[in-house]
């Protein structure tokens, strides 16, 4: 037999089972419990305090609700499909253990408005929970940067060896990025923080409500203005998932260059065993698997927003059973975020780095040919000339497999008369490198100067 529907008054017989199973959100939504929890004895403490019930029985069911979160948390309480969704199954449970007092619990309020709730405050949860592991990732970027200060690895445009710049200065730009990111998501719960309570179904209610005081005891920063926005609402979510794409985003490039630094073509770093996998037929593989599936989960954070952007695109005001949805994509996205900075937070630590091998990657690009046009250009030589010189330079060594440093003082002078002695120090590593001080630059000085700054956040 059916169960009874905490709406079924209208319905003459019970759901179909397929429809039962196919509306129910209580297998996923049961992760919001304990802002569920939150909003409701929020919202009781408030019943009660505007004498909408007997303030003894809203404190019944504040104690009953905090039971009942112990027992969730102590896996004591189980769910079925006929909960529907997490709301239902903690008043279920409430009801049974304070009786009609508990069916009271729903005055003035919707699971429209509760949903919208517990969603934001989930959101808020999630988002300090991701900020505290960018902050780690970002410590590691800091100690490795400082650590290598004055490692020299190629730079790249293309993919192909640019000028060279100081590892350190390469690992810093994450920082920039992850703290971009840090920005977003904290945006993103400064707009998830305002509390929907109130609003209803769509159109309010008519008990005399006090929605600031739960607000304030909910920790948020007010009251959504509109009740039809307030429940159809779900932009929070697009900034949410937004901001896990594009953190994502970084962590996939991160990682691709950890990938290929620790390949044997390039070599520049080794990553601890513990932090990788073999191959089930190659016995010498050592495979950079974390860093892969690093780069591969974005996809999941890519599919996630453009997941809630269709589902939202089309919806008339105000809630669509539709906006069920909107929820196994948030946590399928903040676990990914969550997982993937731990995991590049090891990578970082663990990664050995191979000075060597980076510094004669740049010693075999002619990273220094740059260098090389403004050296001409110092001497009076247009620098679209000097380019077209260093140009010709180049090519002469390329067919005859020399280095520019390998070329003799006369080689250089046949391709223009100002080249002088003076060129060796123009062309070295580390010159062109020590040079480069401007804010913002490669050169250690600059470098320098910006870890500390960094180090004083």
């Amino acid at each position: 037999m059916a169960k009874k529907k905490a709406w079924g008054g209208r319905f003459d017989g019970g759901t179909d089972r397929f429809v039962e199973e196919f509306t129910a959100s209580i297998p996923f939504d049961v992760l919001l419990y304990r802002q569920d929890i939150a909003g409701s004895i929020a919202h009781a403490r408030m019943l009660g305090k505007q004498k909408i019930i007997p303030r003894a029985e809203a404190e019944r069911i504040i104690s009953a609700l905090e039971a009942i979160r112990k027992e969730i948390e102590a896996g004591k309480m189980s769910f079925d499909m006929s909960d529907e969704d997490i709301h239902m199954a903690v008043e279920k449970r409430l009801i049974r253990k304070v009786g009609k007092a508990g069916g009271k619990l729903h005055t003035g309020r919707s699971r429209n408005d509760q949903v919208a709730l517990d969603l934001r405050l989930y959101l808020r949860d999630e988002i300090d929970g991701i900020l505290a592991l960018a902050g780690k990732v970002k410590e590691r970027i800091l100690l490795r940067a400082e650590e290598c200060l004055g490692v020299v690895m190629p730079g790249y445009t293309h993919v192909q060896r640019a000028q060279p710049v100081l590892f350190s200065h390469h690992l810093l730009a994450y920082w920039e990025m992850f703290t971009r990111d840090e920005e977003r998501f904290r945006d993103a719960r400064r707009r998830a923080n305002v509390s929907p309570l109130g609003a209803g179904a769509l159109a309010g209610t008519t008990f005399p409500l006090d929605r600031e005081s739960v607000a304030r005891e909910l920790g948020m920063d007010g009251v959504c203005e509109n009740s039809i926005d307030a429940v159809s609402d779900r932009d929070f979510v697009a900034d949410f998932l937004f901001a896990c794409a594009v953190a994502m985003m970084h962590l996939s490039r991160l990682t691709e260059e950890i990938v290929y630094w620790s390949s044997a073509e390039f070599g520049f770093i080794s990553l601890p065993d513990q932090l990788c996998t073999g191959s089930s037929i190659m016995p010498q593989k050592k495979n950079p698997d974390v860093a892969e599936l690093i780069r591969g989960k974005t996809g999941r954070a890519y599919g996630n927003l453009v997941n809630l952007l269709t589902l939202m695109k089309g919806l008339p005001l105000s809630y669509n059973r539709d906006m069920q949805e909107d929820k196994e994509p948030v946590f399928d996205s903040a676990r990914t975020v969550k997982e993937s900075l731990i995991g590049a937070a090891l990578l970082l630590e663990g990664m050995a780095v191979n000075e060597e091998r980076m510094r004669a990657a740049c010693d075999d690009g002619f990273l220094t040919a740059t260098d090389l046009a403004d050296y001409l250009a110092r001497k009076g030589v247009p620098f679209r000339k000097a380019h077209e010189i260093t140009g010709r330079i180049v090519r002469f060594c390329e067919e005859g497999g020399k280095r520019l440093k390998d070329l003799g003082l006369k080689e250089l002078r046949s391709f223009h008369p100002s080249i002088g002695e003076d060129v060796r120090d123009a062309i070295s590593l580390s010159r062109s490198v020590s040079l480069r001080n401007t804010r913002g630059g490669t050169g250690p000085a600059a470098v320098r100067r910006r870890l500390e700054e960094l180090k004083k956040k």
